[in-house]
């Protein structure tokens, strides 16, 4: 991961910070990444390639970036597109009040 992508964890992120940095690294870990066209509807397996390995790589890598706590995996069915990971993890940045209004 590279350090522009990485932010301190007292920091307060905009919803567009944190789309532009779950984008980046999804673009990085996907296995297919020229399937991203600029939509946050792209598909994580379908489209992008992703397989379990991979997925949990993404896993771990945003957990990593965002401190996020372990995602279970009922909620990890759930999260099938890119919006879908951008609202995961700003749902949690919002909780913990790290997430601009």
């Amino acid at each position: 991961m590279t350090e522009a992508t990485r932010s301190t964890p007292t920091e307060v992120r905009t919803v567009e910070d944190v789309r532009e940095s779950v984008t980046a690294i999804v673009t990085e870990l996907a296995p297919n990444p020229e399937q991203i066209e600029g939509a946050g509807d792209s598909r994580l397996v379908e489209d992008l390639g992703f397989h379990s390995l991979a997925l949990l790589e993404l896993a771990f890598t945003l957990e990593d970036e965002f401190e996020l706590p372990p995602i279970d995996e009922t909620t990890a069915r759930k999260i099938v597109t890119i919006d879908a990971v951008v609202e995961h993890v700003s749902g949690i940045l919002r909780e913990r009040g790290e997430l601009a209004s």
